[in-house]
């Protein structure tokens, strides 16, 4: 074993590197083949036509979907957000989860859209990564599609710092997509019917239990 002595200015050098990198992408570990190991990559390529289609009618360059259930829905990935922002940005030719370093490279295996990764080490590292996955041209104007029952006032004014673009050209897509949510695939169906079946053994096993012995306590059930 040899020890190679690192100059303290190489140190700080590699430090400085380490702390101005606001995103990465980390692609290891081998992909799941299902969608959060659930729905087919057919499923979810049918779910991003339809989104698509409506942004195209009503003229959206990209969406920033935040919310827990449509990032998941659009890209198979269910992030736990450890206080920090996710987002899964769907532009015509391109979808990609934007996650925390937390995560590392989780949000890639699980889901079956593209990955990019932001860092902590500077303040809205996030709103960065939004700008660049939407791909804005500095001074063309771009219509963003975004939930309004879930994007907080604070960080839709930071978003708007940060893609100054889309100011007075923002488009409200959480009931639109609460719509397409609603219509249930056969894939869809097919899991609802499992997970009901699943749910009647589970119950009839509760019943059974209270039916067995007089007076037994609930936490014993």
């Amino acid at each position: 074993f040899t020890h190679t002595r690192t100059s303290p200015s190489t140190c700080m050098s590699n430090l400085k590197a380490f702390a101005e990198t606001a995103l990465k992408r980390i692609p290891n570990g081998v992909r799941a083949q299902r969608a959060g190991g659930i729905f087919s990559e057919a499923e979810i390529q049918t779910r991003v036509g339809k989104l698509r289609e409506y942004m195209q009618q009503n003229q959206i360059d990209a969406c920033v979907l935040t919310s827990y259930h449509n990032v998941n829905y659009y890209t198979g990935f269910l992030y736990c957000a450890f206080g920090r922002p996710y987002a899964a940005v769907v532009t015509p030719d391109n979808v990609t989860t934007l996650s925390a370093n937390i995560d590392f490279g989780q949000p890639y295996r699980r889901g079956m859209s593209d990955n990019l990764v932001y860092t902590d080490w500077r303040r809205n590292n996030f709103f960065r990564g939004v700008r660049e996955l939407v791909g804005v041209c500095d001074g063309k104007k771009v219509r963003l599609g975004f939930e309004e029952d879930h994007l907080s006032i604070e960080r839709l004014n930071t978003l708007l710092d940060f893609i100054p673009e889309a100011e007075g050209n923002l488009c409200e897509v959480g009931a639109a997509t609460m719509k397409m949510r609603m219509t249930k695939s056969d894939e869809e169906i097919e899991l609802i019917k499992n997970g009901a079946r699943i749910a009647d053994i589970g119950g009839a096993a509760v019943v059974e239990a209270l039916q067995s012995e007089a007076g037994i306590p609930e936490h014993e059930v």
